[in-house]
């Protein structure tokens, strides 16, 4: 399977199952398109015509162009064939070692935000806070379960985490004591909105937090519409002085500005250049998930307006880059040399299986967009994971499992996508939230051709 396509001047040709990327001119590129739909002697002609009056397009040169597709045929760099699908239940039953928990230390929250996906942080059910003796539970299960693996992740989450900053400081501190008996390495992350950060959680976070997630949504106006406080006023002015001292005292790195898009904001490359010019780098700006009927829902009309933003962020950041002022955008980061791993390209995040969301009580969802929901209730920290049926569905919730994805050329680099976005859309997890899809396919292209751009 190929993917070509034509974006910022480049004639880009990707070979879906070997990852070859081939920037190509104009005959190779028509050559490749139609190099299976028509014989030899044809398409050589069909060429010569269309490409009459230019001197340096001769037979010979066609016929050079045709002797290369066959070496890279050869090579397995073109036309390569589908060796993964064969493995992809395999390679999905081998792994149920839990290697990640989301604690959901606090359900309950200090902004009031109108898109806020766990209903303003209680998630659908009533508010409270995680214990300490049940933080510590969770993560004597999450070392029980985890076989062999060195490397356990711990994301703080809620609702508002620093609302039970006490509890999360503790809850590091217990880690750590015991991390080295068990010949393992506990890597944290903090997602938080910033209302409650101070010098304490800046010190405490940037000594034992691997990641900080940010949360703002851009330019003043678009993060005030929707992510206000509890009295209705706008959080900006209150939490971007905290987020620039607690990113300058991390030395720029390790964090992310964590920002959500909506219909009412689909020129959100200004809110992602915005957030660049107040000085952070490592930037990821989401596209919001929620029913058709809200009214900052994202539409179909805006598809178009969508796609042209991802090439405008594209052709900007190469042109900061070469300026000396690059960031870091979360969905354009690939490696087109190495990248993850296939069982990571088939299999996806591991939500049900490797990852756990936790909510205040101990209880198991496959993550934290579940919670909530007791269809995906999965069991509790102490019980462990007892409803085997849910498991299992996740466990074959790869790119494999689902038809519509059959064709897709994307399909290595999303995974088959999120398992949650799909539920929501469809009423399955082995669904396809097609709105997503589209999104996720203009993002590659562009991700692909700044690689390429760094490479010409």
């Amino acid at each position: 399977m190929i993917h070509q396509y034509k974006l910022n001047g480049y004639n880009i040709v990707l070979d879906v199952y070997s990852g070859s990327v081939h920037v190509v001119d104009d005959v190779a590129y028509d050559i490749i398109h139609d190099y299976f739909s028509e014989e030899k002697e044809a398409l050589t002609a069909q060429i010569l015509e269309k490409y009459a009056g230019q001197p340096d397009v001769t037979r010979e040169d066609i016929l050079e162009v045709f002797d290369d597709i066959e070496e890279l045929r050869r090579q397995k760099k073109l036309f390569s064939e589908d060796i993964y699908e064969p493995n992809a239940y395999d390679l999905k039953n081998r792994h149920t070692e839990v290697k990640a928990l989301c604690l959901h230390v606090a359900h309950t929250c200090n902004l009031n935000c109108t898109y806020c996906f766990a209903s303003q942080g209680n998630f659908n059910g009533e508010r409270g806070l995680m214990s300490f003796e049940t933080g510590k539970r969770a993560l004597d299960f999450l070392i029980e379960n985890s076989g062999d693996r060195r490397n356990l992740e711990v994301d703080f989450f809620g609702g508002e985490p620093l609302m039970n900053w006490q509890v999360v400081k503790d809850l590091v501190r217990y880690a750590r004591s015991i991390e080295e008996a068990h010949g393992k390495n506990f890597r944290f992350t903090l997602t938080t909105n910033g209302v409650g950060i101070d010098d304490d959680v800046i010190d405490f976070a940037n000594r034992e937090m691997h990641n900080v997630v940010l949360s703002l949504d851009g330019r003043r106006e678009v993060h005030d519409r929707l992510r206000r406080t509890i009295n209705d006023q706008g959080s900006y002015d209150m939490i971007v002085p905290k987020f620039k001292k607690l990113v300058e005292a991390r030395g720029g790195k390790g964090y992310y500005m964590r920002g959500t898009f909506t219909h009412n904001n689909v020129d959100f490359t200004e809110d992602i250049f915005h957030m660049a010019d107040l000085g952070f780098t490592e930037l990821s700006m989401e596209p919001v998930v929620c029913p058709p009927e809200d009214p900052f829902a994202l539409t179909e009309e805006d598809l178009p307006k969508l796609f042209e933003q991802y090439e405008i962020l594209a052709k900007e950041m190469i042109r900061r880059k070469k300026a000396g002022k690059g960031f870091t955008f979360y969905h354009y980061m690939i490696d087109l040399t190495h990248g993850p791993c296939i069982y990571k390209r088939i299999s996806g995040c591991g939500s049900g299986t490797e990852y756990f969301a936790v909510t205040p009580w101990g209880d198991l969802y496959p993550c934290h967009q579940f919670v909530g929901d007791e269809k995906y209730k999965m069991g509790d920290i102490w019980q462990g994971v007892v409803n085997e049926e849910v498991r299992q569905d996740f466990k074959l919730c790869n790119v494999y499992a689902r038809e519509e994805c059959k064709d897709c050329w994307a399909r290595l680099y999303c995974s088959g996508g999120c398992a949650a976005n799909a539920y929501h859309a469809t009423g399955s997890i082995k669904g396809v939230y097609d709105y997503g899809c589209q999104l996720f396919k203009k993002r590659m292209e562009c991700a692909i051709m700044m690689q390429v751009a760094e490479t010409n």
